[in-house]
This record gives C-alpha cells, structure tokens and sequence, in this order.
C-alpha cells in the first residue's frame, strides 16, 4: 500500500531521493536547462512536499508550488529506482490534482525536459490529461524544456 504524507524534508531516505533526482537531472539536461528544486527551494513556504511510502520506506516524491490564486506547479517528480513501475509516480500525480482542486486552482502546470530519459513522466502526464503549452512563470522557451498543462 502507497501511503503520500506531507514530508518535512529532514530524513536521510527523502535527502538521498532529492540528491538522486537532482544528479538525474543534471546529467540528462543541457547545462543550464536544470530547474529542480534542491532541499532549499523544496521547504519553501510556497511549496508543499511529498513522499510515497511503502513499507515506511521512499518509494517517491513531488511538490506542488503555489503560482498564484488559480495557478500550481508541479515539482520534483521521482519514482525511487526500487519501486518503478509500481503505480508510484501516478499515485503521487493522482494526490496532487486532488490537492490542486481542493485548492481551488484552474489550472496545474509542469516544466519538463525532452527525451528518454523524461518520455515515461510525459507518457504518465499525457495519459492524465496534460497537454502541450507554452511557457509560464520565469521559464523561457528553449529546444530542450516542454511545458505541460492541465486545466482543473
């Protein structure tokens, strides 16, 4: 059983999953392409931080930024490598779109990157709904980032 609980981002297991997602992205972005959010940005007060537990242990991870009234970010997406494909990565996407509801949000958006390292996140999105679209918040445009939407 998953079980996702808001996590105050002090335990070694969400430390090491954080530094794991971080080092994943680093290495399948261009440089200067990486917008995850490291320990700093992810205990801000206008994000909230999951984790997916099973067994007590991180199965995986995500944050929903505050944007505005009627806008949220999704954040810091990841599947622990010893629970892939165990309904973890859309159980987590499945609280957020509630928790994007129960705010009242009109709309919840993502920044991602291209290619395979990030096509089984875009297939998960785009099977829950997401669709393409431009740009938001300080993000630019580039060849590299996709900008995904998904009106609540």
């Amino acid at each position: 059983m998953i079980e996702i609980v808001v996590d105050d981002l002090s335990g070694a297991d969400t430390q090491a999953l954080i530094a794991l997602h971080l080092g994943a992205m680093q290495a399948n972005s261009p440089p200067g392409h990486v917008f995850a959010l490291g320990p700093a940005g992810l205990g801000r007060p206008d994000v909230t931080f999951w984790t997916a537990r099973i067994g007590g242990r991180v199965a995986g991870m995500a944050a929903l930024r505050h944007l505005g009234p009627h806008q949220g970010e999704l954040k810091s997406m990841r599947t622990h490598p010893d629970h892939l494909r165990r309904g973890v990565a859309a159980a987590l996407l499945d609280h957020i779109v509630a928790e994007a509801r129960a705010r009242f949000y009109r709309r919840l958006s993502l920044e991602t990157g291209s290619g395979p390292a990030f096509d089984p996140a875009l297939a998960l999105y785009r099977r829950r709904g997401f669709v393409e679209g431009d740009a938001f918040g300080d993000y630019v445009k580039s060849d590299f980032n996709q900008f995904l939407h998904l009106a609540l």
